[in-house]
């Protein structure tokens, strides 16, 4: 197969960035395509010369849409005549897929992918690696993909291009864009992030309460190692004591409301995103 041109849209902002430098000894014949001054210096500090979009994205195989979840749409329609056809055009998140936001044209494949970022259970034995919290760098993680419009054969092409801008892959995960959709903003940021909060100001207001700093925190990280491992199967065997559970239940009514769950539905995740990729008003 010949070597496959990719232009990378948004090269030198911060994910671009990080794109960049998986890709930039791949097998792909890259281009970079930025317009701030700051994501041109980045670029210029790693040895990158910037394209000028006309000129690649008629030639490009593949193109990356490395950009602001509400800009997507507006960068999109703005190149959609000039990608040629038959040319894979990927998004980093599903937000514009779901939202609605990729304009319509048919002879062009739709493909998302995103990384789940390294496990809290990923054991990296070089502390390098084990720091590399984000994933990318050198952590191992799993990503998942999705093959919006296109044919099959785009899909793997997708993948393998996914798999070398996220490395180290451990595995990649197919689904659709609407199932991404539940894990990014759905699960991860909506849920999760709401509860990662959560947990931030109960740490603080313990602290507030008189309890020494690094005692509360010393004792809530381990627990909260303990408590993954537990609620996740890490620990064969393993379970909470009977007077957690009690615990649990006192807990579970007073921080949640009964009907949470909404958060994970599809018509609330499409809500999600729409407040998420409205573009502000200047």
């Amino acid at each position: 197969m010949a070597m496959q041109t990719v232009a990378l849209v948004g090269a030198g902002g911060k994910m671009g960035c990080r794109l960049t430098d998986n890709l930039k000894n791949s097998s792909y014949k890259m281009h970079y395509i930025e317009v701030s001054s700051v994501g041109i210096d980045r670029l210029e500090k790693r040895g990158i010369k910037v394209s000028n979009a006309d000129d690649i994205i008629p030639t490009a195989d593949i193109v990356i849409l490395a950009v602001p979840d509400i800009y997507i749409g507006k960068v999109a329609s703005e190149m959609l005549s000039k990608f040629k056809p038959g040319a894979i055009v990927v998004t980093l998140d599903p937000a514009a897929a779901v939202g609605g936001h990729l304009p319509t044209r048919a002879d062009i494949s739709y493909f998302v992918s995103h990384p789940t970022h390294p496990s809290v259970f990923n054991y990296e034995e070089d502390p390098k690696k084990h720091f590399d919290y984000f994933g990318g760098i050198t952590a191992r993680q799993a990503i998942v993909c999705a093959l919006m419009q296109g044919p099959e054969e785009h899909y793997n092409m997708g993948e393998t291009l996914a798999t070398t801008m996220y490395a180290p892959v451990t595995r990649a995960h197919r689904i659709t864009v609407e199932q991404m959709a539940l894990l990014e903003p759905g699960l991860a940021e909506t849920f999760l992030g709401a509860v990662m909060f959560t947990m931030r100001e109960a740490m603080d207001e313990v602290i507030r309460k008189g309890v020494p700093k690094d005692a509360v925190f010393d004792f809530f990280m381990g627990h909260i190692n303990i408590d993954l491992a537990l609620c996740f199967d890490q620990i064969p065997g393993g379970v909470f004591s009977d007077a957690c559970y009690k615990a649990i239940q006192i807990g579970k009514p007073l921080i949640f409301k009964e009907d949470w769950k909404k958060v994970l539905e599809p018509d609330h995740v499409k809500y999600q995103i729409e407040v998420m990729t409205k573009i502000p008003k200047t």
